[in-house]
């Protein structure tokens, strides 16, 4: 019983030391980002969703426009994407041309990640 509960003291203390087994999760964490696809998008959610998920996992997209940081337009066809983003307000921030959808997700990724502050 005795060893027990020193046992059990001992990883309540590891738990709850600084820099012990439990950490605080890194503050470099990049911020959850929400983007509400365009009425104009052509590209089905399903797949620029898969793409993300894989690219940018902070980043969602959300059918709420008045809780999304950018709205994102995704159109054209397998060897022409076309994806436009877009502040709140409506000024157009960011745009791709490429030959792959995984290379335009990649994009929009790598513009979110360098613009932290979306609103």
């Amino acid at each position: 019983m005795r060893k027990m509960l020193l046992g059990v003291s001992t990883l309540c203390l590891l738990l709850s030391a600084p820099g012990g087994i439990a950490k605080n999760p890194p503050k470099d964490q990049p911020k959850p980002v929400k983007l509400v696809l365009s009425p104009a998008s052509t590209i089905p959610t399903a797949d620029i969703l898969k793409n993300l998920r894989v690219k940018c996992p902070n980043v969602s997209i959300t059918l709420d426009s008045t809780k999304s940081d950018y709205m994102l337009e995704a159109g054209g066809w397998p060897g022409n994407y076309k994806f436009t983003m877009f502040k709140p307000g409506g000024l157009a921030v960011f745009a791709t041309t490429t030959h792959m959808l995984s290379n335009a997700v990649k994009d929009v990724c790598g513009f979110i990640k360098t613009n932290k502050s979306a609103k």
